[in-house]
């Protein structure tokens, strides 16, 4: 008699379901498959089904445990919670908490600061970026990751929360910061009044989703005011949506690279600009260690095009891309797809960017503010180069109608441009 054993088969839950979705959606798109055989990726996949899962916390602490030896801080859970807020700064209104921006760092795990938030109680506690964050509420965000720390600077106005952090220069501090509303106002600008001439003053803090019709609209306005030169400010810009970090780079860039994005299977795919812009004016632009990401591309797309000197200090470098996906019980999914390299082949992921000319430290507390130092510098050399191709304008002039060179007058506008100089080298020591 012939005997046929068969296994029995079970149904899965909707926690046990929720886990399995990750798995495909993570094993379709993860950028370094590599890595899939080197932690048993499938192995992970049912260890965590065969966990006991009765709950969604049960469902999210699988997920996360499975996730984990992918090494990858960006590839990650968003509980429903913090998926929601997530969207909510990608918009681009207000936030409730202590204006933090946050990033993983990838050869250790720690949690550090990106930057603060303009107008933030992490700001006006003049915390700097490269901060290692070493408690929130007592617990560690190395343990807690990325998502679950940003969760707990979150919460109701007038709620207080104690964070333990190390600085750049090591000096260990613990700080109780109150939350409140932070408004976000990606898009700030204003004119600027420096001798003889006009500029204009443009700073972006995030790049959410009406960033590029809020940089439209300024540019608009400031070609209004008959503005000769632009001071484009990406300080302490963590990034956001990289949609709309190459909106914004086609404002700026006729028929150029942007960047070039590097997937799983080593595929580039060049992204170029389009033909129209919005302004091709003089430009010289700001970044510090809190330029990140998408602010990254931008910088790196008009440094490398020629577009523009960027003045500051290192970038902070981050070179991934993630997409973010929506689960079945709303919760969502980031994982990272993608690398990017900008237009001349430079990796900017752990390297970040430098800038052409370092500027002097410590850097200025208040981007865009009366003592901002490195707005001044900016200012400076954006004058020099105006008067420079004053210079270069009325020599051309002169030898097209065979007019005398007039040295006395370029010899005085040279002195000027001089000083100019001399001035930013002075602030630079």
């Amino acid at each position: 008699m012939l005997v046929i054993t068969v296994e029995p088969i079970f149904a899965l839950n909707d926690g046990q379901e929720l886990v399995l979705e990750t798995w495909n959606i993570v094993n379709e798109g993860f950028l370094n498959p590599d890595k899939f055989n080197e932690v048993q990726w499938k192995r992970l996949r049912q260890k965590a089904i065969e966990k006991p899962i009765t709950t969604s916390d049960e469902a999210y602490s699988a997920i996360e445990t499975m996730l984990l030896p992918l090494g990858d801080p960006y590839t990650r859970l968003l509980r429903p919670n913090d998926y929601k807020a997530l969207k909510e700064s990608n918009i681009g209104s207000e936030i409730n908490g202590v204006g933090l921006q946050l990033g993983a760092r990838n050869e250790d795990g720690e949690i550090v600061v990106i930057a603060p938030l303009e107008g933030s109680p992490s700001a006006d506690a003049e915390i700097l970026s490269g901060s290692i964050l070493l408690k929130v509420a007592e617990e560690s965000p190395k343990r807690l990751g990325l998502e679950a720390t940003a969760s707990k600077l979150r919460g109701e106005t007038g709620s207080k929360v104690s964070i333990e952090i190390e600085s750049p220069d090591h000096e260990i501090k613990e700080i109780i910061l109150e939350r409140r509303s932070v408004d976000l106002r990606p898009v700030r600008t204003r004119r600027l009044l420096t001798g003889n001439h006009t500029l204009g003053y443009l700073r972006i803090t995030q790049f959410s989703e009406g960033v590029p019709e809020q940089v439209k609209e300024a540019l608009k306005e400031l070609s209004e005011k008959d503005i000769e030169g632009i001071v484009l400010d990406l300080r302490n810009n963590s990034g956001g949506l990289v949609s709309s970090g190459l909106a914004v780079a086609d404002s700026f860039l006729s028929e150029k690279p942007i960047v070039e994005t590097k997937n799983r299977e080593e595929i580039k795919d060049p992204i170029p600009s389009n033909k129209e812009t919005l302004y091709d004016g003089p430009l010289v632009t700001l970044v510090n260690g809190g330029t990140a990401s998408a602010s990254e591309i931008l910088a790196g797309a008009l440094q490398d095009n020629g577009r523009s000197l960027l003045l500051g200090k290192r970038t902070f470098g981050k070179g991934l891309i993630q997409t973010l996906t929506n689960l079945s019980d709303g919760s969502g999914l980031a994982v990272t797809v993608a690398s990017y390299l900008t237009p001349s082949g430079r990796n900017i992921q752990d390297l970040g960017i430098e800038p052409d000319r370092k500027l002097d430290l410590p850097e200025p507390l208040n981007p865009g503010g009366e003592e901002d130092r490195w707005l001044l510098d900016a200012e400076l050399l954006m004058e020099a180069n105006l008067d420079n191709q004053s210079i270069e304008d009325a020599q051309s002039i002169k030898k097209e109608t065979n007019e005398p060179e007039g040295e006395e007058e370029i010899l005085g506008m040279n002195s000027s441009i001089n000083k100019k100089q001399e001035s930013i080298e002075t602030n630079n020591t």
